[in-house]
């Protein structure tokens, strides 16, 4: 005897399940056509995967200088990247990878340094000289690096570094790293 035999029999044969009217009816429109949502939604998907955009982007020479650096963080530090006082702890190499591959490499790789408590990073583009279009990458880095909030600062490294074909990114802090920082000046207080 299984244990829906065993059911039965405890109960009785009088026992009838329960109707349960619907409580909301609702309406199906079967002609509604998914794909235009279906399509919106996995473009909404992959913008939020890689939020740096791939539109054109403005050349920069292959010997420009890339400089940037967002408002608060301190001219001392600023300078300190420019001049690779910091050691970089990782580095990611765009050498012959197509500007989409690049992309990708690119913001997976910051969003790797900041889980991973990355403060500096080195990033090798290369110049591009002698090719059709000279800088692609360079210019590419130059235009995406802004976006990430995640960057602060970045500036052409010095050339034992790479020189003009490589640049000192300088990360934020990750919210695990802030908080050992405050911990750390609170016991200095006491």
């Amino acid at each position: 005897m299984n244990d829906d035999d065993a059911f039965s029999n405890l109960l009785g044969d009088d026992v009838t399940p329960l109707k349960v009217e619907p409580r909301v009816e609702l309406k199906r429109n079967d002609n509604v056509d998914k794909q235009p949502r279906r399509q919106a939604a996995q473009e909404q998907v992959e913008s939020a995967a890689d939020p740096l955009a791939s539109e054109p982007v403005e050349m920069v020479d292959p010997l420009d200088v890339l400089s940037f650096m967002r408002p608060g963080v301190q001219h001392g530090v600023f300078r300190n990247l420019r001049l690779g006082k910091y050691a970089s702890d990782a580095r990611l190499d765009l050498h012959r990878m197509t500007v989409d591959e690049a992309r990708r490499a690119v913001y997976q790789f910051i969003r790797d340094c900041l889980a991973n408590d990355v403060r500096a990073a080195l990033i090798t583009h290369g110049k591009g000289e002698g090719r059709a279009q000279p800088a692609l990458l360079k210019s590419c880095i130059a235009y995406w690096l802004p976006q990430l909030d995640e960057v602060l600062a970045f500036h052409t490294a010095l050339k034992q570094h790479g020189g003009y074909g490589a640049t000192y990114v300088l990360i934020r802090k990750s919210e695990l790293k802030k908080q050992k920082t405050r911990e750390q000046h609170t016991k200095k207080l006491y």
